[in-house]
């Protein structure tokens, strides 16, 4: 097999010869990055039961000769790497160090000074022994073996590093080295836009979650912090090896969610594909979204905090180990909606070379539902629109009653920020402000309708997708007393009698009646029209008209369905598939898809060794894109890697096909979609007929839809 990792030992001294005794791992010993980049080595499975099977080390910079290795690993509180510990696990050790060669990261010919000796690896040959006096790098112990995200630092693992003009005090575990808490912003005022953190000369503890954003009964207004997950920090001003970076950001509707999320937690990321991850919180509900007409409360002070937030990773990610020229920001759900007002942005634009939105909301004005939930996290309003459908009824709810709208906001201010946010209606709108966003919707064409030009996009690559069943969060199960399917979806999609008697009659929807249970078949019926049109057809006619306009927006673009997920917002308690199995039918629910991309699923979620292999595989995926625009991994870097399951799940499935790879809109009928499983496979796109009738088909931005 090309690069087969061949190890040796090569001993330096007499077998007689002393070790280097170290003293007892010590909490206030901190680690920095003065003198030497830390690189932290994992060979990561994603197997959650088999972590204690695996042991990571830490590679650090070449010393002039072997005395000053031992050292080198003392001033981490660690040690030199054992002969017996290369011996449990030299195929995880080798693997990694292979990769490190590949990438040129290190030169792996001479090898690494390990304790007494130097450990080789090469392309099928062990290397002639190096001398004493030869300049190698260093391989070192790994003692802090903890792997959950929600663990407290061990003993002697915290690790400080210069960035900001600050000094920032993170900690590795057995995956990652974790910054946390950092605040990227200064405690913000109330409906003002925020401005990057001021603080300077400052030491900033960051081994512990900041405070989430305000949402129910939690959260505060002093919430905007960023979080860090790297593989690698580089030694003190150097910019060499920068890895690229994914820049998430959480969903919950825009009132909820966290950049702490353990879920999207990225050490897993980190460690088995060689990303820097970030994750961050930004204001939410009322307090990130209120706009009022005639004043300088304008709205999208949450947008505006994720793009400061993407201010401070351009100017700071370096180092931490991020390439600030290759990110690509992320989001699932409201973060997705984020990912695309980013994408129009002017005030984003040139700082991402990448966008991921993952089941991205929108349409939703057919069925006679004008103003559905998901429509406006790709269509806009106004300020006056935004104001109608929540500012009289926040005024009202607060007894902010006045005569005055000034004294009224004066009222509005003083409320406390838990008792703001829940009220029974908030602001949780998108708008159009002038300054953040400044289009009704994104600009997918160069066409005269839009009066503007597709320059106000971000020319970068995307993947859109979707669960297979995203509606299904969305739709109400029917109950039990329901008498017929048009009754079933009145109940299910909260529409009236005629559009039920119209979706019966289009037979575009049929119901199977194959499980013989008149609410399931409804809710089956009315989950495909949610996800629809609320989410597949938006999605599949932004990539479609960003590919195939007259001057294409998307320079490439990828769609997934994913068809194999566990979990997600599940609202109507409709549970897993049955004896657990995965081969049974069950409902792909909308959130369902992060545990894969973020390769989190936990061994309590594992149903069969194929959730592992595709998790291991779409993570994979994904991390491609962000390495370089195209979720297609090179086959030579995954056997380096010691990746053989991703490797064969590639093969079978094949590459992944951008939208409008071929230049030719009817090539791409039977292999756009990518299904997202193991090993997966395409299909042409889904439910074209069905999101015509639901007035929102794949041509629908080219026809000048908006």
């Amino acid at each position: 097999m090309a690069y087969l990792v061949v190890a040796t030992l090569l001993a330096l001294h007499s077998a007689t010869a002393q070790r280097t005794s170290l003293p007892a791992p010590r909490a206030n010993l901190t680690v920095t990055n003065a003198k030497t980049s830390l690189t932290l080595l994992y060979q990561n499975n994603l197997n959650a039961s088999d972590e204690n099977n695996h042991v990571g080390a830490l590679l650090l910079d070449a010393v002039p000769e072997y005395s000053a290795a031992a050292s080198a690993c003392a001033a981490l509180n660690e040690q030199l790497l054992s002969r017996e510990t290369l011996a449990e696990y030299e195929q995880d050790i080798a693997y990694q160090l292979a990769y490190q060669g590949y990438a040129g990261y290190f030169g792996v010919e001479d090898g690494f000074y390990v304790d007494g000796g130097v450990f080789t690896v090469g392309g099928g040959n062990a290397s002639s022994s190096s001398s004493s006096s030869t300049a190698l790098p260093v391989l070192c112990t790994q003692s802090a073996n903890n792997g959950s995200s929600s663990a407290p630092p061990a003993n002697g693992s915290y690790v400080t590093l210069e960035a900001a003009d600050n000094t920032f005090v993170g900690y590795r575990n057995k995956k990652s080295f974790r910054f946390l808490g950092i605040p990227y912003a200064d405690t913000p005022s109330r409906w003002k836009y925020a401005s990057l953190y001021s603080g300077t000369g400052e030491t900033l503890q960051a081994s512990s979650y900041g405070a989430q954003c305000a949402q129910g009964s939690s959260g505060s207004e002093d919430c905007l912090f960023l979080n860090v997950q790297t593989p690698y920090i580089p030694k003190a001003g150097s910019r060499e090896n920068l890895r690229p970076v994914m820049f998430w950001i959480h969903g919950g509707g825009f009132t909820g969610g966290t950049g702490a999320d353990p879920v999207s937690d990225g050490g897993d990321l980190a460690s088995k594909e060689d990303l820097v991850v970030v994750s961050i919180n930004y204001r939410l509900s009322t307090l990130g979204f209120l706009a009022i007409p005639g004043t300088d409360i304008k709205g999208n002070y949450g947008i505006a905090d994720q793009i400061v937030a993407l201010d401070w990773v351009v100017a700071n990610i370096a180092a931490f180990g991020g390439d600030p020229e290759r990110i690509t920001i992320a989001g699932e759900s409201a973060g997705a909606g984020s990912v695309r007002a980013l994408l129009g942005s002017p005030r984003a634009a040139g700082k991402f070379q990448g966008a991921i939105a993952l089941s991205n909301l929108g349409g939703g004005v057919t069925l006679g539902l004008d103003g559905d939930y998901g429509t406006t996290y790709s269509s806009y309003y106004t300020i006056n629109q935004s104001y109608t459908a929540a500012g009289p009824q926040i005024f009202t709810a607060a007894n902010c009653t006045s005569s005055t709208l000034t004294t009224q906001i004066a009222c509005l201010e003083k409320l406390p920020a838990l008792q703001l946010v829940s009220l029974p209606t908030v602001a949780r709108y998108v708008v159009q402000d002038g300054t953040y966003v400044n289009t009704p919707n994104l600009i997918l064409t160069a066409s005269p309708s839009t009066n503007s030009t597709n320059s106000t996009t971000a020319h970068v690559p995307v993947i859109f997708g979707t669960t297979a069943n995203d509606g299904a969060s969305f739709s109400n199960f029917p109950p039990a007393n329901i008498t017929t399917h048009a009754e079933g979806l009145q109940h299910a999609l909260s529409i009236n009698a005629t559009w039920a008697a119209n979706i019966i009659a289009s037979t575009l929807f049929p119901f199977s009646n194959s499980s013989h249970n008149l609410t399931l078949d409804s809710f089956n019926v009315s989950q495909r029209i949610a996800t629809d049109k609320t989410f597949r057809c938006v999605d599949q006619a932004t990539v479609y008209a960003g590919s195939f306009s007259s001057a294409p927006v998307f320079p490439a673009a990828y769609y997934y369905e994913f068809t194999r997920t566990t979990g997600g917002y599940d609202p109507n308690h409709l549970g897993g598939p049955a004896d657990n199995d995965p081969n049974n039918p069950y409902f792909r629910l909308h959130g369902a898809d992060l545990p894969w991309v973020f390769g989190t699923l936990g061994k309590a979620q594992m149903r069969d060794e194929e959730d592992l292999w595709s998790v291991q595989l779409v993570s994979s995926l994904f991390a491609s894109f962000v390495r370089a625009g195209d979720p297609n991994p090179g086959e030579r870097e995954l056997r380096v890697r010691g990746y053989e399951r991703v490797l064969e799940g590639v093969r079978r499935a094949g590459r992944w096909r951008g939208v409008g790879e071929s230049g030719e809109e009817e090539e791409e009928e039977g292999h756009v979609v990518r299904l997202l499983d193991w090993p997966g496979g395409s299909r042409g796109w889904v439910d074209v007929e069905q999101c015509e009738w639901l007035g929102y088909g794949l041509r629908y931005y080219l026809d000048g839809g908006a």
